[in-house]
């Protein structure tokens, strides 16, 4: 049974009913000795306040999109394959235009939660041997016919940990808050692409290359993007791509970003931070060699050149805020940082809000990068 469905979500709710009705219905009518009594008493006991927390863990299981399956609950999921070592370049030395068309097939996802037009595939990753879902949301241009020639900038967005790609639409409900952005104006009609990030169960891959382990860089900024690419209108040059994130997933879109201007020239981080290790669960905050080379300040400051990449972190205080304040002293041009104070403290409804500002900032920033899609 699906952990996130409505079925499912039911069942808990008619078993907490039932919990509470049980003891009413038998209390008095148990019978045997005493210690039988008792022990049946107490597992009526228990089972009301293990139904009562299952509901509650479902409902905001549900509302923040932090597991998508079982498996990714228990820790058993693994999408992350082999993982070959990949090299510097996260791609085994291999180049991207020598590598044939991958055609996906795409079927919309019948969730009414996530809104209308969200499409889903499974992608296998030619490169970081990673696999998983893929949400891909179009704008209404781009089946109009005054926009058939037309290639779109695509924006990659990224949960936090433990999150689904799924809550970028469910909970954050972005596409609906970008359709009257879109149509003033504000906002130009992006591509949204959001894949999987949990590829290892219980641990946070922390957006990083680990031979052996899991490849999930290469499989956020080369099997993805270049899947995009294969069935879409979208380029692969960086001034087409943006990356977003909310948590760990805004530590992931700075990293990411600064560590591939060649992939992507522009970046949100919402209450994002720097340092790996504030995420309990990183495997690159566990080991102190990892964790200085994916501390976001270091990936900025030890470039061999300034990234040409321009970043909005928002947040309050030590919570995305003062890491971002960091990274706006250490950039040099042509780096850019904005920095944005938040309210309301590291939730879901925080970050939900700032989606008009950040993606009205992306369409200045891309259009100042590249050219204007047309």
């Amino acid at each position: 049974m699906d952990l996130t469905g409505n079925t499912f979500f039911a069942l808990t709710i008619v078993l907490a009913l039932a919990a509470v009705v049980l003891p009413f219905a038998l209390w008095s009518r148990v019978r045997g000795p005493a210690a039988i009594r008792s022990l049946w008493r107490l597992l009526m006991v228990l089972f009301a306040q293990v139904t009562a927390v299952l509901v509650v863990f479902v409902m905001v299981n549900n509302a923040n999109g932090l597991y998508d399956s079982w498996g990714d609950l228990l820790g058993m999921a693994d999408h992350a394959g082999e993982a070959p070592d990949l090299g510097p370049s996260g791609t085994g030395g291999r180049s991207l235009a020598t590598l044939p068309v991958l055609r996906q097939t795409f079927a919309a996802v019948d969730d009414p939660e996530m809104g209308e037009g969200v499409l889903r595939t499974h992608l296998r990753g030619g490169i970081s041997g990673a696999q998983g879902e893929v949400y891909v949301w179009l704008p209404p241009q781009y089946n109009e016919p005054a926009h058939r020639n037309s290639t779109f900038r695509a924006i990659e967005l990224l949960p936090g940990f433990p999150g689904s790609a799924r809550s970028w639409f469910r909970t954050m409900k972005v596409q609906s808050q970008l359709g009257p952005l879109i149509a003033s104006g504000r906002v130009e009609p992006y591509v949204l692409v959001a894949p999987r990030t949990m590829l290892l169960g219980g641990k946070d891959p922390g957006y990083a290359n680990i031979p052996g382990t899991v490849n999930a860089d290469s499989w956020l900024t080369v099997d993805v993007r270049k899947m995009v690419a294969d069935n879409f209108r979208v380029s692969l040059d960086p001034a087409d791509w943006a990356v977003m994130g909310y948590s760990a997933g805004g530590h992931g879109a700075a990293k990411l970003a600064f560590a591939h201007p060649d992939r992507f020239s522009a970046a949100v981080s919402l209450s994002g931070y720097n340092d790996p290790a504030a995420e309990n669960d990183s495997l690159t905050g566990k080991d102190p060699d990892l964790r200085r080379s994916h501390d976001v300040l270091r990936v900025l400051t030890s470039a061999l050149t300034p990234p040409r990449v321009s970043l909005l972190a928002t947040g309050e205080g030590a919570d995305g805020y003062l890491p971002g304040l960091a990274l706006r002293r250490a950039a040099e041009p042509p780096t850019v940082v904005e920095v944005r104070r938040t309210d309301g403290g590291h939730r879901t409804r925080v970050w939900e809000r700032e989606i008009p500002y950040a993606f009205a900032w992306l369409t200045r920033q891309l259009t100042e990068r590249g050219r204007h899609p047309g």
